[in-house]
């Protein structure tokens, strides 16, 4: 795989950083977390900026799967047309990925919380314009159709 930009992700720059990537999503988002958290009761703080971001791209059209630990999402994401599953394994899923429009890839260890976004000491990576993530893509869809 190779990338023609790669863009380290610190801290509280991972809202800053993405939300801009998300919002030029045209077709995909696929995305796996461990901790997603949503904020209804502070819509301006980073993560609800960024939840709202995933939203948008999925009412503009962009087809967005899930892979989630928490079973309150499900219903959540479901009212926003986006598609969501839990893992239901004996394995933790403790995966922190993001791939949008198959080209762009996020790693890293930020999870979706407020927490993550302004206290943690976090670091993730955006590979940008990758030319192939058919390996990425191949583990999503083998954990997503897992039953």
């Amino acid at each position: 795989m190779q990338s023609k930009q790669i863009i380290p992700i610190f801290a509280g720059e991972f809202p800053k950083q993405i939300i801009p990537l998300i919002n030029s999503a045209k077709k995909s988002l696929h995305i796996i977390v461990f901790d997603w958290r949503w904020y209804p009761s502070d819509p301006g703080c980073s993560c609800q900026l960024f939840n709202q971001s995933i939203v948008n791209a999925s009412r503009r059209g962009v087809s967005v799967s899930c892979l989630v630990n928490d079973d309150s999402l499900l219903s959540l994401f479901s009212t926003f047309k986006i598609k969501c599953r839990k893992l239901i394994s004996r394995h933790l899923l403790h995966t922190k990925l993001m791939i949008i429009d198959e080209k762009h890839l996020i790693i890293g260890s930020h999870n979706y919380t407020q927490n993550a976004f302004t206290s943690n000491f976090e670091s993730s990576v955006a590979l940008l314009d990758c030319d192939d993530l058919s390996d990425y893509l191949k583990y999503f869809n083998s954990l997503f159709s897992s039953r």
